[in-house]
């Protein structure tokens, strides 16, 4: 039997969950091996609201991390723009901290199972900080946020990295989830569903296999690393001393001590947000502006650019990574 769950959560895109379950449905006319097809959550069973027009659609299952066969997670559809409850955003961002992650994480590591996304689900998994160093693609809203996760972008309608494939934007669901019953059923199959949708399946798949392109394999230039401190070299600065900052996220506040000093004519610092504490990446002062880049890992594993400003013992800015609205940041030094 080849179990197939998707996975449901409030806010999720219509066309990432129907069509992928449309497809497993009807590889089923095509084969002898049963096949067993269902919308479940990480709650069990019950009607979960989509991001479109708010239908319902009925979830029968819970979502099983240890049961072989296929996980599909759907991104999300609402506001495109803005940082409201019912941003594309946010709503990917609360399905990241909800129970779904933990359940994936523990599909992802066994041998049996694979987990796939359409569109921004990739988003919510990387989120989670569960695709650090892995190859994905998700909206072109996304790639973007996509790379500030630690997951690496690839501009591909289908990236097949083993037990994990993603695809990039809506529509991308029904390419998955071929590509995935030619996985499994073989060529035939996915060929026989193809012609019963009238649908041909767009690009290439991206593996990490073969050759490489000769242009990827030219060097790559440079990044400068925080050793290499030639254009960060400031006196002592407005910045120095102990700040207590406050992020305001689309997920919520966050309590951020930030640590500054200028070391040598160097701007250094580190963020502490409770036991996690990070050092600036390639810290930089441009005028009245400091600027630099952090790994954090809560509420979310994100790399976020950072921006401030500072009148007398009053710090003001942001943060960002990617797509996501920028937080604003304020504080006050100690």
């Amino acid at each position: 039997m080849l179990n197939v769950q998707i996975v449901l959560f409030d806010g999720f895109d219509l066309l990432d969950a129907i069509a992928p379950y449309e497809v497993f449905s009807a590889a089923g006319l095509f084969t002898d091996r049963k096949m067993q097809v269902e919308f479940v959550t990480a709650e069990g069973p019950r009607q979960v609201t989509s991001g479109v027009n708010g239908l319902k659609i009925e979830a029968t299952g819970k979502l099983n991390g240890e049961q072989p066969g296929i996980i599909l997670v759907p991104g999300a559809a609402g506001e495109l723009e803005g940082d409201g409850p019912d941003a594309v955003p946010a709503l990917l961002a609360r399905a990241a901290n909800s129970e779904l992650a933990g359940v994936i994480e523990k599909g992802l590591a066994r041998g049996d199972i694979t987990v796939s996304t359409v569109c921004g689900g990739s988003l919510v998994l990387a989120m989670a900080g569960l695709l650090e160093g892995r190859p994905a693609v998700t909206n072109h809203l996304g790639m973007d946020l996509l790379g500030a996760t630690g997951a690496i972008p690839v501009s591909a309608r289908v990236v097949d990295d083993g037990n994990f494939v993603s695809g990039g934007g809506v529509t991308s669901g029904l390419d998955v989830a071929i590509h995935l019953v030619e996985r499994e059923l073989g060529p035939r199959i996915a060929h026989a569903i193809e012609q019963l949708f009238e649908f041909e399946r767009r690009g290439t798949v991206w593996r990490n296999t073969g050759n490489a392109p000769s242009s990827s394999a030219k060097e790559a230039p440079m990044v400068e690393s925080t050793s290499d401190l030639s254009r960060h070299t400031a006196p002592n600065s407005i910045f120095d001393g102990e700040w207590d900052t406050v992020i305001a996220t689309p997920v919520g506040k966050l309590q951020v001590k930030l640590n500054i000093a200028t070391v040598k004519g160097v701007i250094q610092g580190t963020a502490a947000q409770g036991d996690e504490i990070s050092a600036f990446i390639d810290p930089e002062i441009s005028g009245e502006v400091l600027r630099w880049s952090q790994q954090i890992t809560k509420p979310l594993r994100l790399n976020l650019k950072f921006e401030v400003v500072v009148d007398g013992d009053v710090m003001t800015g942001f943060a960002k990574a990617g797509v996501l609205p920028a937080s604003k940041l304020t504080g006050k030094r100690l």
